[in-house]
């Protein structure tokens, strides 16, 4: 059988969970997840994952945060007044938005409290700070 080499197109199943169990993602409800094994496009432990990797083959992979989306940063989560918000914006607890910084740039950032006069906002990645596990099951090389 052909194994899954760096520069093969590849389509995995997976199953992302937390240490507790807790599913963050999966592919099984939808079309496998279709990549180019070592363009660095995913998670580099992932794709690693899939190197020697035959069709129909699967593997689990547990992933250290620090090698995931890296540790959670107190940097990163602001406390903005709600007068700061346009008009027609409510925020709500869990509420995805963008702040655009000075050059410009959109970060994208997530209310995670709310008070009479203040919103804290958080820039981290959902799942910093997370280690992860991944089940993964190579499906086509193309």
């Amino acid at each position: 059988m052909t194994e899954a080499k760096n520069g093969d197109t590849v389509q995995v199943h997976y199953t992302g969970k937390l240490n507790d169990g807790t599913v963050f993602a999966s592919s099984y409800d939808n079309e496998p997840l279709k990549f180019t094994v070592g363009e660095k496009k995913l998670i580099p432990a992932f794709e690693d994952t899939v190197v020697g990797m035959n069709p129909g083959e699967s593997r689990t992979i547990n992933i250290p945060s620090a090698e995931a989306y890296g540790p959670r940063s107190e940097d990163l989560v602001v406390l903005v007044d709600r007068a700061q918000f346009p008009e027609n914006i409510e925020p709500q607890l869990g509420m995805e938005l963008e702040i655009h910084q000075g050059d410009g740039m959109a970060v994208p950032v997530m209310v995670t409290e709310i008070s009479e006069w203040n919103v804290t906002l958080d820039a981290n990645h959902p799942l910093a700070g997370k280690d992860l596990t991944f089940d993964i099951e190579l499906v086509e090389i193309a």
